[in-house]
């Protein structure tokens, strides 16, 4: 049930906008993760939060990444693996060293 209520406080209809509303919408993205935008009383858009589009977006990333993983396996990708602690060594740099890098953002 607190699905449906969550679901309902979330619609917004897009004369709202039409009315120059869309700050007051907007506003509401600080509390609320998403947004169902209906047309004629038919869902037609979904607005996000930055946050709530991260959080999916990182979701979609490790899925990609898990895709990838498990055909690299299937293709018998294991045969040719290195162990964490012998690639480490080889790069000469310690498991501290990666503790204590700062992660690096790619765009």
């Amino acid at each position: 049930m607190a699905i449906t209520v969550d679901m309902l406080n979330s619609l917004v209809s897009v004369t709202q906008f039409n009315k120059g509303q869309a700050s007051k919408i907007f506003d509401r993205l600080r509390t609320e993760h998403q947004l169902v935008v209906l047309k004629n009383n038919v869902p037609s858009a979904v607005i996000l939060s930055p946050k709530e589009y991260e959080r999916l977006s990182a979701i979609e990333e490790d899925y990609q990444l898990l895709l990838l993983a498990q055909e690299r396996i299937s293709n018998g990708a294991l045969e040719h693996v290195v162990p964490f602690n012998d690639a480490i060594a080889d790069l000469g740099i310690t498991k501290e060293e990666i503790e204590e890098a700062e992660d690096i953002e790619i765009e």
